[in-house]
């Protein structure tokens, strides 16, 4: 080899020098680019793996942890939950409908590889700003991806969040999350276990779509982006479909040794990791694998992300019997390959080989790097803001309506209501809300599911703000009634190579695990996607957070909305002076500044199991999380779902700005029955957790009276402004 090969495949000159210690001889072009991509921060996550190891990975429910396709958590009865989230964020900036679509169709199989049928799908996206004409087209592009996938395959997407902001203008983010049900002690593992077994491509045939697609998402974005569409798949639900049910059916004929999604890096990822995961060897044969098209380099074939197809091990007397399932369903299932011993992946053409690499190499010798990292220039800067903007605003009734119809805080309803969220008729609580809820089958129990992501806060405290997205995604659950139980995540950054960014990446690790310790939900798994960035300009750092949680009784479940009149509504958690980092003074001043809100770990685990008993006691009528927006937000919100208004009147020693639009943490709004006021009282002592009586739900204006500052608006003119404005806002 001449040049400098490894330049090609996204490997730095050192990392080719450990390959030439590893394998005693110069690699060839093939071998290379398996390197390549194995060691890609996308597959070998080399930037990240340092500082996963504190995040927390075990407890009661945990079944299944990091390191396969899905974790799993135990529900009780026999019945686990399998789930999972990934970014897509490369293809969905380049081809925004078809990065959404495999993002959903790759996170699908990633469930239904651990033997689950998925049964629901979230979404958390990133925008930039709304008045440009590529922000427009990216949100009807991605949103059209998510629901035709969805839609079409039949699987729910039943919740999910949506972030504007112009740190995401280059560089949107699209995080898909999965869940699916499979019974506790049938959870199925992508191990090449067996040797002299057979190895097994079914699904779709494979072409140059995906070629290389690990790489492209271990690099920043550029100018010549529209040359790396052939890096992005394509999608077809109606097949997964087909290959869903096929591969269901021979799971529970016990026909399946391991099974392994082919997603980044495709064949090789696949193959590599299941050999690895089992410490035995693997042989492809090139010749077997069926493709799309004629033409392709055995280096293409390697590295295609085809959609719709899975790598299975089989026992080769059952290979008849798995073949006959696939046809039955009209899908290919062709051994091309076999199980080895010694530890060596090999691939071969029509006999020759043409490469060969010991399995450990490529996913245990990838080099892990712990970077230098620096605190950025604007940190401490950003801290000493000019807070005054919101109390001196004359009218709240005024920018309480303009918040409602601002971006950020206005009806998703735009979005969700393109996308199925009913199909399968589980769907107990749609979404619209704080936590989605499904009924489980054959049971009285419900699964409850929320997404979330702070960006504006991990910017301006990386810890803190880390932390915030964890505590939110776990209110998000417990207002369903449900308690928090794991959790899931995608770790959105800029470029690790720079220590500003490996600074923020470090800092709200170190959160996101302390949270989720507090919180006893553990991490199953995840993604980290790096190098977020457009010309050398970073997204804000964005850790997004999936929880799944479980209520014992549906019949004992929350929802948002106000429900009758003469219901006394109720403030859970304190409300501090705390206007920093706030969608009320970004909106007012265009400036995210200001210290983050304290947040105080122990009352909001307090606060989760408070809820789950208030539920179960069935003691509130409703419950709503306080966040993005601040109470009064949340106040009409919960208005607005329930067509019912409010009168209220508090007080107390912060200014009416921060009373009405600051974010502090760790509050939920709560309605109940007068009859019901001395036990909610006396539960709420037990758990020693401040609470404010707040007024009497009922009429047509949201009325509320702080100390001497009045905010009063009809419902209708809130209306307007809340559910219009999405689709108004992202008009072509």
């Amino acid at each position: 080899m001449t040049g400098e090969p490894w330049l090609e495949h996204n490997l730095t000159h050192e990392e080719y020098l450990k390959i030439l210690d590893l394998m005693k001889r110069e690699p060839n072009h093939l071998e290379l680019a398996l390197f390549g991509v194995m060691w890609s921060e996308h597959c070998g996550y080399k930037n990240s793996k340092a500082h996963l190891k504190k995040l927390p990975t075990k407890g009661p429910a945990v079944l299944q942890g990091p390191g396969e396709n899905a974790g799993v958590v135990d529900l009780g009865d026999g019945l686990a939950v399998a789930f999972k989230m990934e970014s897509h964020n490369h293809p969905s900036a380049i081809e925004p409908y078809q990065g959404a679509a495999t993002g959903v169709g790759g996170i699908i199989r990633d469930v239904f590889a651990m033997g689950a049928r998925p049964i629901a799908s979230l979404d958390s996206l990133r925008f930039g700003d709304l008045t440009l004409p590529k922000t427009r087209r990216l949100l009807h592009g991605v949103v059209a991806g998510i629901g035709g996938y969805g839609n079409c395959i039949g699987i729910p997407t039943v919740g999910g969040e949506a972030f504007f902001h112009p740190s995401f203008n280059g560089n949107p983010l699209v995080n898909a999350m999965c869940l699916g049900l499979l019974r506790s002690d049938r959870i199925f593992k992508g191990q090449a276990a067996g040797l002299g077994n057979s190895v097994m491509l079914v699904g779709a045939r494979t072409g140059r779509d995906g070629v290389k697609g690990a790489s492209f998402a271990s690099e920043e974005l550029s100018a010549d982006d529209p040359d790396k569409r052939p890096n992005v798949q394509v999608g077809d639900p109606f097949m997964e479909k087909l290959l869903l049910e096929a591969l269901l059916e021979i799971l529970d004929q016990d026909l399946v040794v391991g099974l392994q999604d082919l997603g980044a890096a495709g064949l090789t990822s696949a193959s590599v990791e299941m050999a690895g995961r089992a410490g035995n060897g693997l042989r492809l044969d090139l010749e077997k694998v069926p493709l799309r098209e004629t033409g392709l380099a055995p280096w293409e074939i390697m590295l295609s992300e085809s959609q719709e197809r899975t790598l299975l091990v089989i026992e080769p007397a059952k290979v008849p019997e798995v073949m006959a399932i696939f046809a039955k369903w009209d899908l290919l299932a062709v051994p091309v390959g076999e199980v080895t011993a010694g530890g060596d992946f090999e691939i071969r053409l029509n006999g020759e080989t043409l490469a060969r690499v010991p399995a450990s190499f490529l996913t245990e010798e990838v080099p892990i790097y712990n970077r230098e990292s620096q605190e950025p220039a604007y940190y401490a800067e950003r801290k000493k803001a000019d807070l005054t903007a919101i109390n001196a605003y004359a009218d709240f009734g005024d920018l309480l309506t303009k918040l409602l119809g601002s971006p950020n805080l206005c009806s998703r309803a735009f979005i969700y209501e393109q996308y199925d969220f009913m199909v399968g008729l589980n769907t107990v609580i749609r979404p619209g809300g704080d936590g989605a809820l499904l009924r489980l089958p054959n049971s009285s129990k419900g699964l409850a599911i929320a997404v979330d992501g702070d960006s504006r806060k991990v910017f301006l405290d990386p810890y803190l703000g880390a932390a915030h997205s964890v505590a939110e995604a776990a209110l998000n659950v417990a207002v369903t009634g449900a308690r928090p139980l794991a959790l899931t995540n995608c770790l959105n950054f800029g470029n690790p190579e720079d220590p500003e960014i490996y600074w923020q990446f470090t800092k709200a690790t170190d959160g996101l695990a302390k949270a989720a310790l507090e919180l006893e939900t553990p991490v199953t798994g995840g993604n980290v996607s790096f190098y977020n960035e457009r010309d050398g300009e970073a997204i804000y750092p964005t850790p997004t957070i999936g929880v799944v949680g479980l209520l014992t009784d549906l019949s004992r479940r929350l929802t948002h909305e106000f429900k009758a009149p003469e219901d006394l509504a109720f403030l859970l958690g304190e409300s501090l002076e705390e206007l920093g980092a706030s969608e009320a003074h970004y909106f007012l001043t265009g400036r995210d500044e200001g210290p983050v809100p304290s947040l105080n770990l122990g009352h909001v685990k307090n606060l989760c199991r408070l809820l789950e008993t208030l539920a179960a006691e069935g003691l509130l009528q409703s419950a709503h999380d306080c966040s993005l927006g601040g109470l009064a937000v949340a106040l009409a919100e919960s208005a607005l779902a329930g067509k019912l208004g409010l009168t209220a009147k508090w007080s107390g020693p912060i200014s009416p700005g921060a009373a009405y639009f600051g974010e502090s943490a760790g509050r939920v709004v709560v309605t109940l029955t007068p009859a019901n006021r001395a036990p909610f009282l006396d539960f709420c002592a037990r758990y020693a957790l401040p609470v404010t009586e707040l007024g009497v739900v009922g009429g047509d204006n949201l009325d509320l009276t702080y100390n001497d500052k009045t905010i009063k608006v009809s419902l209708e003119i809130l209306r307007k402004a809340y559910y219009d404005s999405l689709a108004i806002l992202a008009a072509l």
